[in-house]
Order: structure tokens, then C-alpha cells, then sequence
């Protein structure tokens, strides 16, 4: 069915005799598979539903033949990584390179998801690892903070109030508010917080993701609260980046199944992700946040 005549399937198997194979085939069975009809083999009905099931199995058995002549060639080099899209656009990048070409037999299997399909990923071991801006506090999933650092605010703004870096109170905000989805968890915090004050935001406008956020802010469209790392890819002579006061602490948390632990190519890309978000931070000019001595004391113990 693969080589659309018996000759053909013939050279496929390196069988000199295809008529036979197939004649033992349909004995075995007790069925006929194919149907000569003007000189042509046609599959009969029963042998194309076989088909969909031995099309499977030699699948399985392709994979089979790359992961004996992977482990051939040594250790499974493979590392599944998914972020968030925040993370894939600003720190991922920079990080995914530099691990390439430190591990030139490695593969990365590079994929973008919410916090939520991020998780359900990891618990039916399709990930090896995740990246994303908090924690989901999974009884599945072992959450590691790899650095924190506070969510800013984006301000259209030109001459003077471009320099500015004070920092901006949630009660001084423009009246003119790009608002994160009611469901984001960062957009929970900030609206928390609003409360704790007794405000309110209105924004007149809402999105899914924090890239949006950004740019809407750079065409000018309003003010955008968003994390450090899209803050730190904002074009600075269009908006003014500015922390948000009181201080709303993001961190950036390495997710991991529990129990599971990660080979050598990808404790190093970990590293690399590490290296690359603080380097994002310090090039942009916003401030890494150091954990309480008293909690990361904790975590050593923990671990």
C-alpha cells in the first residue's frame, strides 16, 4: 500500500519473491488484503482498516531505530522547554543560543504556553521543564525562583518625563489604562493591591498578553502596568519604563515535574535562562530584588 505496486514493495523489503510474502500474509489472517482488478492490486476494505493500525506500529518502531542509534551515540542530549510568551520574546532567546552552541548534539524542543497548559504539560510528561512569571503552587510540579524583580509601569510620554525613573504610585496613574486580563495573575496582583488602597481601575482597554500591553503603550494608546522583562524590552524613546509603587515583587519561577530530575544539558540551559533574564534586567536599567535571607535559608533546608 506504501509502494503502490508489489515490485515496488518488493525493492522496499529487499524480497525477491513479494507475490509469496503477501500469499503467507492473507493465509495467516484469513482474509484477502488486495483485489486484482484489471491487472492492478486494489487493498480490499478490511486491509486499508489494518493499515491505520500497522501505520502506527512502524512509526513506533522509526522511533525506536533513532533512540538505539541515539543512545548509540551517547546520552539523550533532548531538552523540552515551554515559557510563557513574555518569556519567549525577551529572555528565552538569548539564552536557547548560547546553550546551542555550548552543546552543539543537544536539541531543544522550544514551545510557548499559559501558566495553566504549562502545568497540565508537565504533569503528563510532555515537558521536561517550564518558565514563567509565578507560581502555581502545583502539588505535581517543584517551583524553583531563579530571580525577582518589581512589575513597572509604561508611560507614553516625551522630553523630560522619558528620563524620569522615580518610581509611580498606583494612585497617580493616568486616567488612560491599558488593562491586563481579569483571569492573569499579575493583573490579580495589581488590582489587589488597587483595593488595599480603596482605588479602582478603569482601563478603556484590555488585553491577553503583556507583548500587547507594551505595544499598545509605544503607539500611545494609554498607560501599561507589565512585568521587568517586557519593561525591559520597551522602546525608550517612546515610553517612559518606571517601577510601580507600593512594590509589586514578579518572580521568575522555573517549573519542574516532582520527582523528575533534569539531565545535565538541561541544568546547564537552566543556568543559561538564569544568566540571560538578570542580564535583561541590568541592561534595561531595572533593579533585581534579592530574597529575604530567612527564605532562601528555608529552601536549603527544604532541599
Amino acid at each position: 500500500m506504501r509502494a503502490g505496486t508489489v515490485s515496488g514493495a518488493a525493492r522496499l523489503l529487499h524480497i525477491s519473491q513479494p507475490a509469496v510474502v503477501l500469499q503467507h500474509a492473507e493465509a495467516q489472517l484469513g482474509l484477502a488484503l488486495f483485489e486484482r482488478v484489471h491487472g492492478k492490486f486494489h487493498p480490499t476494505p478490511e486491509a486499508r482498516r489494518l493499515f491505520a493500525e500497522v501505520d502506527k506500529l512502524h512509526a513506533e518502531l522509526v522511533s525506536i531505530r533513532r533512540l538505539a542509534a541515539n543512545l548509540k551515540a551517547g546520552p539523550q542530549q533532548r531538552v523540552r522547554l515551554s515559557v510563557t510568551p513574555a518569556l519567549g520574546a525577551t529572555v528565552v532567546p538569548s539564552a536557547v543560543a548560547r546553550w546551542s552552541r555550548n552543546y552543539s548534539q543537544g536539541h531543544c524542543e522550544l514551545a510557548t504556553h499559559h501558566t495553566r497548559e504549562l502545568v497540565q504539560a508537565l504533569i503528563l510528561s510532555e515537558l521536561d521543564m517550564g518558565l514563567t512569571l509565578h507560581d502555581p503552587q502545583h502539588p505535581g510540579v517543584h517551583a524553583e525562583v531563579l530571580t525577582r524583580a518589581p512589575m513597572m509601569v509604561l508611560l507614553p510620554a516625551r522630553g523630560a518625563a522619558l528620563r524620569a525613573r522615580s518610581a509611580l504610585h498606583l494612585q497617580s496613574l493616568p486616567p488612560h489604562l491599558i488593562g491586563l486580563s481579569p483571569t492573569d495573575p499579575l493583573g490579580l496582583r495589581v488590582t489587589a493591591e488597587c483595593e488595599a488602597l480603596g482605588l479602582t481601575l478603569q482601563p478603556h482597554v484590555s488585553v491577553q498578553t503583556y507583548q500587547l500591553a507594551r505595544q499598545l503603550a509605544e503607539a500611545g494608546v494609554g498607560a501599561a502596568i507589565v512585568d521587568p522583562f517586557t519593561a525591559a524590552s520597551a522602546d525608550r524613546e517612546r515610553v517612559a519604563v518606571r517601577p510601580v509603587e507600593p512594590l509589586i515583587t514578579v518572580p521568575l519561577v522555573l517549573l519542574t515535574p516532582v520527582a523528575a530530575p533534569l539531565s545535565q544539558p538541561a541544568r546547564r540551559l537552566v543556568q543559561e535562562l538564569r544568566e540571560s533574564a538578570v542580564a535583561c534586567l541590568a541592561d534595561a536599567g531595572i533593579a533585581e530584588i534579592e530574597e529575604p535571607a530567612s527564605t532562601a535559608e528555608r529552601r536549603g533546608r527544604s532541599r
